[in-house]
């Protein structure tokens, strides 16, 4: 199967500091691929700049599109990284209020997506809206409250109904569960498992949590100071990890 995303000696530096350095891998169709580390490890720092939220140092970023051409998102301009990040790519935030419009109701908040796409028929809409928000265990009687009403629980869920609305290709998510509750962070990820399985997505998810890349993704990338020191399949890394770092990070798991 041919990659939809080629990330190949991807830097990012703030002057003499390292972000992420000479980072390169493949993502596939229907491959959830986790980037695991502490804070300040470069993680998001990489996630972003392969999302083209951060312009690279150095390397390069290739996406291939529906017509199986590539695209080299550092020869984007603004205009055409606006169009791929509002009709094949998704992004879910870490803090859900990041994600959102709060000046506007919750259904509207689904359907702006659509909007920008091109759907205008108003009852379609709000289908398609009451659909989601059920679907991201939301009662859609909501639809017209505003997020500001909503838990953080229940704004994350929302956020996650708005990005996938539009069936992107390829998914960023930033610690989608980091400040929820234990219990609010096992829901989520269970949405998120079932949601992805059900939709194919292809994704990109940074968490410090080993038991989210255990939980949800096939192939994990260890991080430490902004260079990746292991990659492979998730349950092989966590099961028998190789570098010494892992090795911390996976006895500071099981000695907690």
């Amino acid at each position: 199967m041919s990659a939809l995303l080629q990330v190949r000696g991807l830097s990012r530096h703030y002057g003499a500091r390292v972000g992420c350095e000479d980072v390169s891998f493949d993502l596939h169709p229907g491959e959830l691929l986790c980037i695991v580390g502490e804070s300040g490890s470069g993680k998001s720092t990489l996630l972003n700049t392969i999302a083209a939220q951060l312009a690279p140092t150095s390397g390069s970023v290739r996406y291939r599109q529906k017509s199986g051409s590539w695209l080299d998102i550092g020869m984007l301009n603004e205009a055409d990284r606006r169009r791929l990040a509002r009709e094949e790519w998704g992004f879910v935030t870490q803090n859900p209020r990041d994600g959102l419009r709060l000046n506007v109701s919750a259904g509207a908040n689904v359907a702006e997506r659509l909007m920008a796409r091109g759907t205008r028929h108003y009852s379609h809409l709000r289908d398609i809206a009451r659909g989601w928000l059920e679907r991201v265990e939301i009662d859609p009687s909501r639809i017209d409250d505003a997020p500001t009403g909503f838990s953080g629980g229940m704004q994350q869920r929302l956020q996650i109904a708005r990005t996938l609305v539009t069936q992107p290709r390829l998914v960023f998510m930033d610690e989608p569960t980091a400040g929820l509750d234990v219990s609010v962070q096992a829901r989520i990820l269970d949405l998120l498992r079932r949601l992805i399985d059900e939709l194919g997505l292809a994704a990109v998810m940074v968490t410090h949590d080993l038991a989210v890349a255990r939980l949800l993704a096939a192939r994990t990338m260890v991080m430490q100071g902004g260079r990746v020191v292991e990659t492979g399949l998730t349950d092989q890394i966590l099961d028998d990890p190789q570098h010494p770092y892992t090795q911390l990070l996976v006895s500071s798991v099981l000695t907690t």
